[in-house]
């Protein structure tokens, strides 16, 4: 298991409140690691690259598709989309170098989701990653 991983494991999957994460190389497009069974699909990847890439409020306007899901989203800027579907959510967080996904499921706290995932986030950007 690499650093990676297991920063996301102790970081957010400990929490009890994030269901699954991973962190997606921006620059290159492409999943760098991912907690265990949670697989993001390339289309996945170009989805929530392009959240980003596009005006955030283009985002906010039209939702997220992710997972075969669509997402409304709730917040978007240029650092941070949180979207919903119910009572399920995914949380993006842009650093330097990578994409943060969390995701939370029915039962969890959106709160404690989207605050162990901005930390984590200000961790990595602190790190210059």
């Amino acid at each position: 298991m690499s650093n990676l991983q297991n920063l996301l494991l102790d970081s957010l999957l400990a929490t009890k409140h994030v269901d699954s994460a991973a962190l997606i190389k921006l620059h290159e497009r492409s999943l760098c690691v991912a907690s265990p069974g949670f697989s993001v699909m390339p289309s996945d990847v170009q989805t929530l690259v392009n959240g980003f890439a596009k005006n955030p409020l283009q985002a906010r306007r039209e939702g997220l598709y992710f997972k075969e899901k669509i997402y409304k989203c709730v917040r978007a800027d240029d650092y941070s989309l949180y979207a919903k579907n119910e009572n399920t959510g995914v949380v993006i967080v842009k650093t330097n170098l990578y994409l943060l996904v969390a995701t939370y499921t029915e039962g969890m706290y959106p709160s404690v989701c989207v605050e162990a995932t901005e930390k984590l986030g200000d961790y990595l950007r602190k790190k210059g990653d």
